[in-house]
């Protein structure tokens, strides 16, 4: 423990902030961890990542727990005013605790290395969806979550508060191109499938995702172009027995992690 950290202008406060930007993540090779949930997953499940904790002093339920895990970890907790923490985080409400951590350096062949089911969000550039599907990714039991192309940033504090504490459980990486993953995926004996709206039928196709998979799911608002599904190989999708006009990435993604993850376990 060390002193109460008061003023919203010192220059470590302000160091923190610079994490909220990814410049200033790059910079130093830091993110924000926000909030009790994301900061518990941190400590238990990816401790050594895990650089300093900034809570504020109170009574809150978290409390206790984030303490004896930073304890158990040998990380350093800092006590901070409500005014310094508010004006460390990104999000306006940060629950009374934040953590920095190292970004982990997970190459695309050790991540994907041993894998038999991998999402790849390819140009998703929304937080809350990139989030979304690594926590039904998490949730399916996948092995890795790849972010390519002009994807978002994983390490985004957005991205990391959507995950509420997904992104600790399995292993993420990044690749400069579709390309990149799509060939990295079939070393590792992958088979690689877009998730689009003009691939086949994916009722015809349930009994054969008891493969090694790698999902492919395209930007928001284009989806993956001819080129892109040509790069990948084979498209599916899902069928829509309503009236509504499609399902939005999240969604789309979180029922096919699901169908294969039934598939392979089957």
């Amino acid at each position: 423990m060390t002193e109460l950290i008061e003023n919203p202008k010192a220059p470590r406060v302000k160091r923190v902030a610079s994490l909220a930007r990814k410049k200033g993540r790059l910079e130093v090779g830091q993110f924000l961890v926000e909030g009790p949930q994301s900061v518990r997953e941190l400590l238990t499940y990816r401790p050594g990542l895990a650089e300093v904790v900034y809570a504020t002093t109170g009574s809150e339920a978290w409390q206790q727990e984030i303490d004896r895990l930073a304890s158990d970890a040998g990380v350093r907790i800092d006590r901070v005013t409500p005014q310094v923490l508010a004006a460390m985080a990104e999000t306006v409400q940060p629950q009374g605790v934040l953590a920095v951590a190292h970004i982990p350096q997970i190459g695309l062949a050790e991540a994907l290395a041993g894998a038999k089911l991998v999402a790849v969000l390819h140009e998703v550039r929304d937080p809350g969806n990139a989030g979304t599907v690594l926590r039904a990714a998490d949730a399916a039991g996948a092995d890795a979550v790849v972010f390519a192309g002009e994807s978002i940033d994983p390490w985004h504090p957005k991205v990391v508060r959507s995950t509420t504490g997904s992104i600790f459980h399995l292993p993420v990486a990044t690749a400069a191109s579709l390309t990149e993953v799509v060939e990295a995926a079939r070393a590792a004996g992958l088979e690689t499938i877009a998730a689009d709206v003009r691939g086949d039928s994916l009722e015809q196709a349930r009994g054969e995702l008891t493969g090694k998979i790698a999902w492919v799911f395209g930007n928001e608002a284009r989806g993956l172009d001819e080129a892109e599904r040509e790069i990948i190989g084979r498209s599916l999708k899902l069928p829509i027995y309503g009236a509504a006009e499609s399902l939005n990435l999240a969604t789309a993604a979180s029922v096919l992690l699901y169908e294969t993850a039934f598939a392979q376990r089957a």
